[in-house]
């Protein structure tokens, strides 16, 4: 896989030796590749990624791995605070109100390549593959409810499509027996052992609607009603649980 390496971001620091443990994956939501690379560059916006990919599938490498790339800002995972230190941070050439408006084959496909190329580089969990909106459910939406995240499902990210209902009941009963029978709360339960940020959620509606919609997002696309979000959840946490990587 070649990276072209002409352009280079300034918005760096150290990792103070924290081992890489996620992949996040992000838009631009800038007009073309040109205004992407500028604004990445740019050392008074203070922000960058590690990698841009465009829509013809070309790879940018903008920061090394072994630096702190300044693309999660403020984010939260698995009671991490510092997200940038831990993570890759992977911009795609995409702005939902731009020319630039789909998630091209070719961009896809080299998106595929470099977090598989990344994940193996660095032994990165599949639980590990995530979105920006993930990380920050509260202020961010990228990449967006139209992202591909099923063409990725078959080798970078945790399928749990194929577990069955009676296994996601497991679950339910458990919860059942310890007298946890409030939805919303099997909901922030699982979201927080996932890793998601609920410290606020369980007293703000307005933050636990942004969580949903986080979750929904990613895993359901447009349906975001909470008996769905439940019943995928159950099926989500039984497959987190077995699986290793």
């Amino acid at each position: 896989m070649k990276y072209i390496n002409k352009y280079k971001s300034l918005n760096y620091n150290s990792r103070k030796n924290s081992k890489i443990k996620l992949i996040i994956i992000h838009y631009t939501a800038l007009q073309n590749t040109e205004d992407a690379i500028f604004y990445l560059c740019n050392k008074n916006k203070k922000v960058s990624s590690h990698y841009l990919v465009s829509q013809n599938g070309k790879i940018y490498n903008l920061v090394k791995d072994k630096f702190r790339a300044w693309h999660a800002g403020q984010s939260f995972w698995q009671n991490i605070t510092d997200v940038n230190s831990i993570s890759i941070g992977i911009e795609l050439d995409y702005s939902p109100y731009g020319k630039n408006n789909k998630f091209s084959p070719k961009m896809i496909n080299a998106l595929k390549l470099l977090v598989n190329k990344i994940q193996k580089k660095y032994k990165i969990s599949k639980k590990n593959i995530l979105a920006h909106s993930d990380v920050s459910p509260f202020r961010k939406i990228d990449p967006g409810k139209n992202f591909p995240w099923k063409s990725f499902s078959s080798n970078s990210v945790l399928n749990f499509d194929k577990v069955k209902d009676n296994d996601a009941k497991i679950i339910e009963e458990w919860f059942n027996k310890n007298n946890i029978r409030s939805k919303k709360k099997i909901i922030i339960f699982g979201l927080t052992l996932i890793g998601y940020d609920t410290r606020k959620v369980n007293r703000n509606s307005k933050l636990y609607k942004k969580l949903i919609n986080a979750y929904g997002k990613r895993y359901l696309n447009k349906k975001y009603k909470i008996k769905l979000i439940y019943h995928v959840l159950l099926k989500h946490l039984f497959k987190f649980m077995l699986t290793k990587d």
